[in-house]
C-alpha cells in the first residue's frame, strides 16, 4: 500500500553524509583570537592531573570577552567542545567534592554558544565524539589508525581508544544511513528490488560497525575506564554528589537557580535510535525510553529532526513504513524478509555487546566515591534492566 509521504528523504537535508555519517567535515582545531580558551583547551589534562583547573579559570578575568559574529558553524562547535571540557573538569575534579557554581567567565560564554548550537550548556556526545577528532594524515580516511582526539581530559592510551571507536562507528554508520533510506524510500514507491538494496547495504554497514565495537576492550581497559575516564563525564542531573543541580553564575535565564543536565553518553548518538525508527523496532514504555526521549534534546538539532523524520514515515495503517512492507511479503519475498532480519539480528548484536560492556566497565567495578555509582549510567540511569528489556524488544521485531 502506498505511503503519503510527500517526497523521499534525503540525507543531506539533515547534514548527514553517505561518507561520514553524522559527523561533520573535519572540525575546527583551534579558535581565532582566542588565546586563554586554545590555551586551556591545550593545556587540560595538565591542569586536571595536578588539580589546577579550577584555579586557572577562577583567575581569569575572562575566557571568551565577547562572542564574534563572524564565527562560522565549526568555530562554535569548537568553542562549545574546550567550554564544556573545561566545564566538566571544573566541577568534578576533586573526586567526590564538586563545584555547586560555575563562575560566570566560564557560565556565560558556555551557555551563549550551547544557545547558538540547540543544545544544553553540559559535556553532550556531540562535543565529546562528534566534534572532537582531527585527521592524522588528511589525504587518509577517518579510521582508528589515523584518527585522534582534539581534547582530552587526563589523556592517556583508554581515553583516547574509548572515544576513537565511537567516532569510527559513527563513520562507518554513513553508507548504513543511506542503505536505510534506500530502503525506506523504495517502499514508499513500492520498489522490491530498492528495498533489498537499501537493506543490504545497511547489514554491510551494521557489520562494520559490530566489528568495530568489538575492538573496544584491546585498548581500554575497564578498570582504568571507570577510574581515569569516566569520573570527568557525568553530569548534574540524577547525580548522587550533586543532588540539586549546579548554578551557573550570571546567567540570567537561569536566575542563580541550580540547573540539572545529563551527563554525557553514547545515548546521545542518534545511531541507535534511528536504526530502531527506521526498522519499526518497538520499545514498550519504560524509564529507559523516557531517557532516551530526554536525550534527543543533547543532540545536534538537524540530527533530532531526521530521527524525527524517520518515526514519521509510516503507511496508511500506521505502521513504520518498512516493516510493514517487508512483513506484508514475507511469504512471497521471503528474500527480503531474510535482509530485513539480518538487519534486526545486527541490532541485537550490537545491544548484546553494549550490555556486555556496560557490566564489566561499569557495572562490576568496585564504587568507591558517591560521584562514579556503578548502579547507574553517566547520563543517570539505573541501566542494566532496561538495557534488558530493550535487547528483547529488538528480537521480538522479527518475532512470529
Amino acid at each position: 500500500m502506498k505511503s503519503s509521504m510527500p517526497q523521499p528523504l534525503s540525507l543531506a537535508d539533515f547534514d548527514i553524509s553517505p561518507e561520514r555519517g553524522f559527523l561533520p567535515s573535519d572540525p575546527c582545531e583551534t579558535l581565532p583570537d582566542c588565546p586563554t580558551l586554545n590555551h586551556l583547551g591545550h593545556e587540560m589534562p595538565k591542569l586536571l592531573s595536578t588539580r589546577q583547573v579550577r584555579q586557572f579559570i577562577d583567575e581569569q578575568p575572562s575566557l571568551l570577552p565577547s562572542i564574534p559574529s563572524s564565527w562560522r558553524e565549526d568555530e562554535y562547535r569548537a568553542a562549545m567542545r574546550i567550554l564544556s571540557f573545561a566545564g566538566h573538569a571544573y566541577v568534578l575534579e576533586t573526586p567526590g567534592q564538586p563545584a555547586l557554581k560555575l563562575p560566570s567567565q566560564l557560565a556565560r560564554p558556555w551557555y551563549e554558544i550551547a544557545r547558538k548550537l540547540g543544545r544544553p550548556p553540559v559535556l553532550s556526545y556531540a562535543s565529546y565524539a562528534l566534534d572532537n577528532w582531527r585527521r592524522l594524515d588528511g589525504t587518509k580516511p577517518i579510521q582508528l589508525d589515523n584518527i585522534v582526539l582534539l581534547q582530552n581530559f587526563l589523556g592517556g592510551l583508554d581515553e583516547e581508544w574509548f572515544v576513537v571507536v565511537h567516532i569510527q562507528i559513527e563513520r562507518q554508520a554513513g553508507i548504513g544511513l543511506e542503505g536505510l533510506l534506500r530502503a525506506i524510500n523504495g517502499a514508499a514507491e513500492e520498489k522490491d528490488d530498492e528495498v533489498l538494496l537499501g537493506l543490504q547495504a545497511l547489514a554491510s554497514a551494521q557489520t562494520a560497525m559490530r566489528d568495530t565495537l568489538l575492538r573496544m576492550k584491546e585498548r581500554c581497559d575497564p578498570y582504568v575506564y571507570y577510574t581515569r575516564v569516566r569520573p570527568y563525564i557525568h553530569g548534574w542531573k540524577n547525580n548522587p554528589s550533586l543532588p540539586n543541580g549546579l548554578i551557573y553564575d550570571n546567567v540570567e535565564a537561569y536566575a542563580q537557580q541550580p540547573q540539572q543536565f545529563r551527563g554525557e553518553t553514547g545515548a546521545q548518538s542518534s545511531i541507535v535510535p534511528c536504526l530502531d525508527a527506521g526498522l519499526g523496532i518497538h520499545h514498550a514504555p519504560d524509564p529507559l525510553t523516557v531517557y532516551l526521549q530526554e536525550m534527543r534534546e543533547y543532540m545536534p538539532p538537524q540530527h533530532r529532526a531526521f530521527l524525527q523524520a524517520l518515526e514519521s514515515q509510516t503507511d496508511s495503517n500506521g505502521r513504520a513504513i518498512l516493516s510493514g512492507y517487508v512483513h506484508d511479503r514475507k511469504q512471497r519475498y521471503p528474500e527480503l524478509w531474510s535482509a530485513y532480519c539480518a538487519c534486526v539480528n545486527l541490532v541485537v548484536k550490537f545491544r548484546e555487546i553494549h550490555i556486555g560492556y556496560a557490566d564489566s566497565y561499569i557495572n562490576r567495578q568496585h564504587q568507591t566515591s558517591t560521584s562514579n555509582p556503578t548502579a547507574v549510567g553517566t547520563g543517570g540511569t539505573p541501566f542494566m534492566t532496561y538495557l534488558q528489556k530493550h535487547l528483547d524488544e529488538t528480537k521480538q521485531a522479527i518475532e512470529g
